[in-house]
């Protein structure tokens, strides 16, 4: 099982990024995706899930109006498409997949990819 994020940088704010993580290695389109952040001295919280069709989608409410999360589930693909940054967005960002209903052998994590938005 493998989780790749990509698409983190140093961007100024107002600007926007798209964080793009690759699944491989399990059943990408029987999984609930998601993006949690991690601020540097913060816990780790959620910004936005998908559900496994891509039919419905929940925000932080940091991240309404600013974030979009979409899947393609033939390129087994999650994206989060981040506008209007703030400096307060800078953390690493992780995708993370989850089986609805089963244990947490059915939980993955990527590495992380560090956004950072700074003058």
């Amino acid at each position: 099982v493998q989780l790749v994020e990509s698409g983190g940088g140093l961007v100024q704010p107002g600007g926007s990024l798209r964080l793009s993580c690759a699944a491989s290695g399990f059943t990408f389109s029987r999984y609930v995706m998601s993006w949690y952040r991690q601020a540097p001295g913060k816990e780790r919280e959620l910004v936005a899930a998908i559900t496994s069709a891509g039919g419905s989608t929940n925000y932080a409410d940091s991240a309404k109006g600013r974030f979009t999360i979409s899947r393609d589930n033939a390129k087994n693909m999650v994206y989060l498409q981040m506008n209007s940054l703030k400096p307060e967005d800078t953390a690493v960002y992780f995708c993370y997949a989850d089986l609805p209903w089963s244990g947490p052998e059915f939980a993955y994590w990527g590495q992380g990819t560090q956004v950072t938005v700074s003058a």
